[in-house]
């Protein structure tokens, strides 16, 4: 018998994940708490592209609205339960699924930010595990409808990475590893949490400058202002993340090492990152936004305060100041909050 599986919060990256699944034969249900999205995938099923042809498909999908969520008890319980809510919706999820969730099952942590902790609060470590996406770029655009905007990984990257908190191998995380494969490139890392600050690195150089700027992924690193605070703001994480001890990975092609000294002003240091930063965005399609600067468009609440607050509080908790972080976490506040609108004139001086 298959392992039956969970998949909560199926906007961009998680819509995508799981209808790949779906495509591949698992049997997922898909639960989410936008109700015109929710009416979309089951009148129409959910509708995935790409950059190229072969990446598009309509998948039939088994999608509930959270106010169905209770019928799941005629059934036998989930074995897997991914989650790819927004951070500040993490622990309502967790204990929603904890409800459902087989004897030994257990729940994926697929989001931005780090949230293993929170999750585990809840059902215990050892119904937690962790998993890292890495330059998927994709966009929920409208209901039933979800775009990628960066090529597949496959042999080039690796996208999907998926460790244990104790950093062994398990079975387990080999066959989440296993259904990834479906989407795209996966692998078991020992490293999930030097992994995880890694990713939290590029997230901060990107989410934050978009949502407060306005600017599309490409305009942010072409424009050579906005391309200085990135730097500066992932030269300032990868300082935090190495003072708290992180084994921080290559990110897009850039050296953790190499990244701080280039926002700390080293010439040789800032021409390698630019190169690589510039060369990345002829790679994307050029509407592509990251996930804060969607949340903008929309009118969402950001995860502004997981990612560049999180950053500049674990910082000043040791020592190692993120000022960088703490204005962008701020800059973020007020276009959120509608005191001011995204425009590159708000980072001006920087």
């Amino acid at each position: 018998m298959g392992k039956r599986i969970a998949y909560m919060g199926v906007g961009a990256v998680g819509g995508y994940v799981a209808g790949h699944l779906v495509r591949a034969g698992h049997d997922v249900t898909l639960i989410d708490p936008w109700p015109e999205h929710v009416e979309a995938m089951r009148r129409n099923g959910l509708q995935l592209s790409g950059l190229t042809p072969g990446e598009r498909h309509t998948v039939p999908v088994n999608a509930l609205h959270l106010t169905d969520v209770q019928d799941v008890i005629k059934r036998r319980p989930f074995d897997v339960a991914f989650l790819s809510v927004k951070s500040y919706d993490t622990e309502w999820a967790t204990l929603l699924l904890r409800q459902y969730l087989a004897p030994d099952g257990f729940i994926v942590s697929l989001q931005n930010c780090i949230n293993e902790e929170r999750i585990a609060q809840h059902v215990g470590w050892g119904r937690t595990v962790g998993c890292i996406a890495s330059l998927i770029a994709v966009e929920l655009y409208e209901p039933g409808r979800i775009k990628r905007t960066v090529p597949m990984g496959g042999d080039r990257h690796t996208v999907f990475r998926i460790g244990e908190p104790h950093g062994r191998v398990t079975r387990r995380v080999e066959e989440i590893a296993d259904m990834l494969r479906s989407v795209d490139s996966a692998k078991v890392t020992t490293n999930l949490w030097g992994e995880r600050w890694s990713k939290l690195v590029i997230n901060s150089m990107r989410n934050g400058l978009s949502a407060a700027t306005g600017l599309f992924g490409n305009q942010r690193d072409a424009m050579e202002v906005p391309r200085g605070v990135s730097i500066r703001l992932g030269s300032e994480a990868v300082r935090v993340g190495q003072a708290l001890g992180f084994q921080l990975e290559r990110m897009i092609g850039m050296e953790p090492e190499v990244l701080a000294r280039a926002g700390e002003g080293h010439a040789d240091a800032l021409t390698e990152i630019t190169n690589v930063l510039m060369e990345s965005a002829k790679k994307r399609s050029d509407d592509q936004r990251p996930s804060m600067a969607q949340d903008i468009a929309k009118g969402r609440r950001t995860e502004t305060d997981y990612i560049n607050g999180y950053v500049a509080v674990r910082g000043e908790e040791i020592g190692v100041p993120a000022p960088t972080h703490a204005k962008m976490n701020e800059a973020v506040k007020r276009v959120e909050r509608g005191v001011v609108k995204p425009s590159p004139e708000l980072i001006a001086g920087w």
